[in-house]
């Protein structure tokens, strides 16, 4: 039998955890069901043992199932090679995310500090069998992930990666002004608007350009 619950924590696990690892291969081959029952995971994947139902469950923690047993985006993507590695990250990410709060390159430890930090986080003994088939459960499915490429864009997805302000950046850094040569001189040219006055006069018109040529034509 399995448990997806620790009596101190929330990590999932599966007792007999090597049926995680042959159930996963079989999903990835059976079409995808409309719901994941006991009876296509007994029938179509031809997992008739008791000991392989914790499966799904365990599923279901980490994302692949939802709670009525309908498959979910993570697990149609699970099914394809190259989406595979991505969605199985993902799906230990959101199972385990209790030992990725305390490492998040926790599947890149060894299995001694892995046990540590299980034991750390459930308070469970040193020689316990639940700490044993947490680890079980965890490499099995960490068996589907290459953990190459694919870190930065969940941390990004998360939120967790930095956000770029272009706005803000663009307001901190001035737009750069070309360099002004020696040698040459700069001409500044004006738009003058003038209201004239309603005369039929022409001396007035005279008199106004006269005084716009003496004074800013020149």
């Amino acid at each position: 039998m399995g448990n997806t619950n620790t009596e101190s924590s929330n990590i999932p696990y599966v007792t007999g955890y090597g049926y995680i690892g042959k159930i996963l291969k079989k999903i990835i081959d059976a079409p995808t069901p409309a719901r994941f029952t006991v009876d296509f995971l007994t029938t179509k994947l031809g997992a008739r043992s008791s000991s392989a139902r914790p499966v799904i469950p365990f599923l279901k923690k980490i994302g692949f199932l939802n709670s009525d047993g309908t498959p979910t985006d993570l697990y149609k993507k699970f099914r394809t090679e190259s989406t595979r590695s991505l969605a199985t990250e993902k799906a230990m990410r959101r199972g385990f995310s209790v030992l990725y709060g305390m490492n998040e390159y926790v599947h890149d430890v060894s299995d001694a500090v892995l046990k540590d930090l299980v034991i750390q986080s459930t308070g469970l003994a040193t020689g316990s069998k639940t700490v044993q088939v947490i680890l079980g459960s965890f490499k099995e499915l960490k068996k589907f992930s290459k953990f190459e490429g694919v870190e930065e864009e969940i941390l990004a997805e998360e939120g967790i990666a930095e956000d770029v302000d272009v706005e803000d950046e663009e307001a901190v850094v001035p737009p750069k002004t070309p360099p002004i040569k020696q040698g040459h001189q700069i001409k500044l040219g004006y738009n003058i608007n003038l209201n004239l006055p309603a005369t039929t006069d022409s001396a007035v018109y005279n008199a106004i350009f006269k005084s716009l040529k003496d004074n800013l034509l020149d």
